[in-house]
């Protein structure tokens, strides 16, 4: 498969998985963000300000392994992130950004972090064999500065270790795969267990 073949591929997708989130509410108009890495270091992601239950394959643009455009457009203001979480996991093919309400619910409610245990969709989360474990997902203050925030979750993960995802505070939230298909398996595990958590949470409140 050459280049321009794979990119195709990954474009396709990373349109699909935007359909899917769409129609589940988890990136309403605009909002929400993707890429696919390419076998050449660079990366396929989503056209600023594109409307992700709409794509096709001119919302979708080539970045070099840096995050340069190679095409003249303008990318995802989020770039920054995507790039950042690409040179930390080398292994990471695709990152998926959802502006779900479970997500956002949950970065209201709790201060810093989502702590996920006794959930069996833990299992569906690489190298987990156990729903007893504990999974922490850090919460992040919103920042206009994507390049600062960038540099905080990077620091974060150098300090804390590797993490599954992570939530941008009333926004949305950063998960990731060796594949499209593995980063949606899980956006849709994550979301389910954030809604879980807001649930649980409302239900001792009272």
């Amino acid at each position: 498969m050459n280049l321009d073949q794979e990119f195709s591929q990954r474009a396709q997708e990373l349109i699909v998985a935007g359909r899917v989130l769409y129609e589940r509410g988890w990136v309403p108009a605009t909002s929400g963000n993707f890429s696919a890495r390419l076998s050449d270091g660079s990366f396929a992601i989503t056209v600023s300000g594109r409307h992700k239950g709409k794509l096709t394959i001119d919302d979708i643009m080539r970045l070099d392994a840096y995050g340069r455009p190679l095409d003249g457009r303008q990318p995802s203001a989020e770039t920054p992130l995507h790039l950042a979480l690409y040179q930390r996991y080398p292994e990471v093919r695709a990152i998926l950004h959802p502006h779900s309400p479970g997500a956002v619910l949950a970065s209201r409610l709790f201060k810093g972090q989502v702590v996920l245990v006794d959930h069996e969709l833990l299992k569906t989360l690489e190298g987990i064999k156990t729903h007893a474990q504990q999974v922490v997902v850090p919460i992040f203050p919103n920042d206009q500065d994507v390049e600062r925030l960038a540099r905080r979750v990077n620091a974060y993960i150098a300090h804390h270790g590797n993490i599954y995802a992570y939530i941008i505070a009333g926004h949305g939230f950063y998960t990731w795969g060796r594949s499209v298909e593995t980063a949606m398996t899980r956006v849709e595990a994550l979301e389910f267990m954030f809604e879980c958590e807001v649930r649980l949470y409302e239900v001792r409140q009272k």
